[in-house]
């Protein structure tokens, strides 16, 4: 038996704990360090950055004067932290690949250095700087201590990192002009980067960096349709280390306001005991059901990617519990690992934390974090029961059973009225502290903060006086003979205090409409509370305990779980600051429209193709990229051009929803094979295959990949623009009609599918999330008018509606272009009162309609809209059906497959039903 706070000593299918440990360090905390004295001092380097991060993301420099740091010196000071730790905790070679890289890679970009240097810039030392680097990797270095030459790489580029930090004022007062020391700094901190990236993250996203240096540098050599005019080495040390457009661009500005302290949020709460928690609930709810294991692993590793920003992480801490009872209950090696991949990876798309993708989209997309939560939350809540209904019919296929309930269950009605009550209660509680809170805080705005942490504190200890009179939680070992579930009841009661830190955190981002940095402070602040006070308490209420262990316990468990949270950052810190490489060479080089002209070419301009097409390059560069790094490539590349070219094609996609598009298929980093990670954990704890992990886990994961496909052409899925009732039928539809698609894609329903079945069941699913597809072609939802007609077309537009033009005019570089314009109608009588109060004026120009003017801040001016553009086309909207009627034949056919089935099951159909 293991307490909560303890890790398993038994190996799981021949891997020892520590095995499992270390495979987890060596892909995101690193596999050095963790011993003697060298591992003492890289505890307190990482200590010191999470109370550093701490004190930037709190009030107090503020009220005390001191220690305020602007937005550029903490990503100086954030780098230095990630860059010291990469040298240190990561070995510098891996395999020989990684080996020939970490050679040749200084020496080219060394060497790319040198050639574009200009107006006589001395570049003789950087030869000596890339073979110093070069030397270090080749003499290479122990997992079990620290060689003098990488203490010397880690200061070195610790030293470059807070270069901007020290000499803020100094580079401040020339900008745009380098002077030598500049350049010397620069130079080191860009090698010194890319090396750090491949100890760290793997050489892929070193490659990819590279060759946008590359590029950046040899513009004038690229083929004509990417051709540019060609970067000095003035020009990238400049744009690339001295200013924010690079390396410390918004991306590792992201990385030190917000993601930092939610990655700290979730270390501290797992420390707590929070993850096991997660565990045993889900197991005491669902471990009865057929294939209950690995249910149970669906909602435990949801839970657990609350507070976890790796998938990886989240495989083995759930898996080595998970995985060997989804093989006991009947699941094969490969499809239980697989199983546990799926849905460790999703936890990364489930809100409020979402990796650090959400944050990054709040500063590419431009819109509040609480929006990209609400838009972000429908498209995770059914690709998580679509998984658990998979397992579901995995079960049924094999003719599992679940495990031996703790207890008898009552009666359907008695657990109905039960279940009903417990709502009733958590609606009444949501209300009272709702309005609560908000008397509070006109009626005592000063001293609103001690009342309600008076509050919090009345009920955390409430809620330890509860799990005090429950038993400690205790994983039972997963290989034993017998497993037996816990009982719901006091299972649930032993950890309800953990919900108080993740209720803290979303009534400051969702209620009080704080920013995310801000948020995560109080709800980490709050969990450091319950981190110190955790133990000793119990202690007093149960009676038991030494006061002054208990107190030395949790003071353990603080330090620990701010260690582990900076530790789990380097990763990602890396990853920004060398993501910030690629997207500094982009709006450097301008090669984001070119890019739009290749994109448009190899797709023939089809908005479908685009999207393949960026599909296909996010789980290409998802091979090798961390999650966080290929959102940011693949946005900064592609969201843009598919925006664009979908107004081209008559297609408005919300920006939002390119960026969640790229989002999905950039988690698919873990799953895809040959690279996934994560597959070759769950391989690990399972003892499976894990290329055929992989592969299982890709096709379970197929209901994620389709999800993005169907919310660019179907917004409702974000809930853009639904209100509250429409939002909850949207759910219902778009949950049945994903079952229905994995049923598909499963071969079973009620029974094993004929293949016109599953053909039927695709076409089903598809009219559900898709109605308008087939409507639009029997109805037409626009009517053509010739463009002489656009007032008459704007008089027939009712009030409310859009009218859509498509127009043609030149680009910002002056290229001609055509789009397609949403011109909304707000008010007017007539015609010409509807395009006023739009912006819009127009003239004839013979048999053309020309714009005239487009009036500043105007709803033409939001559309596109610009003067001297002239109309193609105008589309006037007409009244049609309801697309919702699509539903009856779909739901008709949905019938008769169901009478099939049942007939050809017979009474088995009742039971899997």
């Amino acid at each position: 038996m293991v307490t909560q706070n303890q890790p398993q000593e038994s190996g799981v299918a021949g891997l020892s704990q520590a095995e499992l440990d270390e495979l987890v360090a060596a892909s995101d905390t690193g596999a050095r360090g963790s011993q003697g004295s060298v591992g003492v001092f890289l505890m307190l380097v990482a200590l010191a950055w999470s109370l550093f991060q701490l004190w930037f993301a709190s009030p107090l420099p503020f009220i005390f004067g001191i220690g305020v740091f602007n937005d550029t010196e903490a990503r100086s000071i954030h780098l230095a932290f990630a860059i010291f730790l990469a040298f240190a905790a990561f070995p510098a070679t891996r395999t020989p690949v990684q080996l020939g890289l970490g050679i040749i890679v200084p020496l080219v970009v060394g060497g790319l250095f040198m050639v574009s240097a200009k107006d006589g810039t001395p570049v003789w030392w950087i030869a000596p700087i890339a073979l110093a680097i070069v030397g270090a990797v080749v003499l290479g270095s122990p997992k079990d201590r620290i060689p003098v030459w990488e203490w010397a790489l880690a200061i070195i580029a610790a030293a470059a990192s807070l270069y901007l930090y020290v000499y803020y004022r100094d580079i401040s007062s020339r900008v745009g002009a380098p002077i030598m020391q500049d350049f010397v700094v620069a130079v080191i901190g860009i090698l010194l980067l890319l090396e750090a990236t491949r100890r760290a993250l793997g050489p892929a996203l070193m490659i990819v960096a590279s060759v946008f240096l590359i590029y950046t540098v040899l513009g004038p050599n690229m083929p004509s349709i990417i051709a540019h005019k060609g970067n000095n080495l003035s020009e990238i040390v400049n744009h690339q280390w001295i200013t924010t457009e690079g390396v410390f661009g918004i991306a590792l500005g992201v990385s030190t306001g917000f993601v930092f302290l939610f990655v700290l949020f979730g270390s501290l709460l797992d420390k707590a005991g929070a993850g096991n928690y997660f565990i045993q609930v889900a197991f005491s709810l669902m471990g009865h059901m057929r294939g209950g294991p690995a249910k149970a692993a669906v909602v435990s590793s949801a839970m657990t990617g609350l507070i976890s920003g790796s998938s990886i992480a989240n495989v083995v801490t759930t898996g080595t519990f998970t995985i060997p009872l989804m093989k006991k209950v009947g699941f094969s090696a490969e499809k239980a690992g697989a199983v546990e991949v799926a849905s460790s990876v999703n936890g990364q798309i489930m809100p409020p934390v979402m990796g650090a993708a959400a944050f990054l989209m709040v500063e590419y997309v431009g819109i509040p974090y609480f929006d990209v939560v609400k838009h972000a939350f429908l498209p995770a809540v059914i690709s998580y029961i679509a998984l658990v209904y998979i397992v579901h019919l995995e079960a049924c296929k094999a003719g599992m059973e679940g495990l031996e309930r703790a207890y008898t269950p009552k009666p359907i009605v008695q657990r109905l009225i039960g279940i009903a009550f417990t709502i009733a209660v958590i609606c009444a509680v949501s209300f009272a502290v709702y309005y609560g809170m908000g008397w509070i805080r006109p009626a005592f705005p000063a001293a609103a903060g001690y009342i309600i942490f008076a509050f919090l504190t009345a009920v955390y200890i409430g809620l330890l006086a509860i799990a005090a009179r429950e038993a400690p939680l205790k994983l039972d070992d997963p290989n034993a003979k017998v497993t037996k579930l816990p009982l719901p009841g006091p299972t649930i009661r032993s950890g309800l205090h953990y919900i108080l830190p993740v209720v803290v955190l979303v009534w400051a981002l969702m209620v009080d409409r704080l920013s995310p940095g801000l948020s995560a402070f109080w709800a980490t602040t709050y969990m450091v509370f319950i981190l110190v006070t955790q133990r000793p308490l119990l202690a007093i209420l149960r009676g038991t305990g030494d006061m002054a262990a208990a107190v030395r316990g949790g003071l353990t468990d603080l330090v620990d779980g701010m260690v582990t949270g900076a530790r789990n950052m380097i990763g990602i810190g890396i990853a920004t600051a060398t993501a910030g490489i690629i997207v500094g060479a982009v709006s450097q080089t301008g090669v984001g429209s070119a890019l739009a002209d290749v994109v448009e070419v190899l797709s023939g301009g089809n908005i479908l193709a685009i999207l393949v097409l960026t599909a296909i390059l996010s789980l290409i560069l998802g091979m090798g990229l961390p999650t966080t790094a290929n959102y940011i490539v693949v946005s900064a590349l592609l969201a843009p051009v598919i925006v664009t070219l979908g107004q081209q094609n008559g297609l408005i996609v919300p920006l939002i929803a390119v960026h969640l598009f790229v989002f999905y298929f950039g988690i698919m980093a873990d799953v895809t094979p040959p690279v996934g990670l994560a597959s070759f954990a769950a391989a690990a704890v399972s003892g499976g295959d894990p290329i055929k992990t992989g592969v299982v886990a890709f096709f379970y994961s197929m209901r994620t990949a389709a999800l993005p496909f169907l919310f660019i052409f179907n917004t409702e899925l974000l809930l853009i623009n639904v209100t509250a009732v429409q939002g909850v039928f949207v759910f219902i539809v778009a949950t049945v009609a994903m079952l229905l698609f994995a049923a598909a894609t499963q071969g079973w329903f009620l029974t094993r599918n004929r293949i016109y079945e599953s053909v039927a069941l695709l076409l089903i699913a598809f009219t559900l999330f898709r109605p308008g597809f087939w409507m639009d072609m029997i109805y037409p939802p626009f009517a053509e008018e010739p463009p002489a007609n656009l007032v008459q077309a704007a008089e027939a537009t009712p009030i409310g509606a859009d009218l859509r033009l498509r127009v043609a005019g030149l680009n910002e570089l002056g290229d001609p272009i055509e789009f397609v314009a949403v011109l909304p109608i707000t008010e007017g009588a007539t015609g010409d009162e509807k395009l006023a109060a739009a912006g819009l004026a127009l003239r004839s120009d013979g048999d053309k309609m020309i714009i005239d003017d487009v009036s500043f801040g105007s709803a033409a001016a939001d559309a596109g809209l610009d003067w001297d553009q002239e109309v193609l086309r105008v589309l006037r909207p007409v009244d049609v059906p309801s697309k919702y009627w699509m539903f009856l034949p779909a739901l008709l056919v949905l019938g008769l497959i169901v009478m099939l089935q049942r007939r050809r099951a017979g009474p088995i159909a009742a039971v899997t039903a």
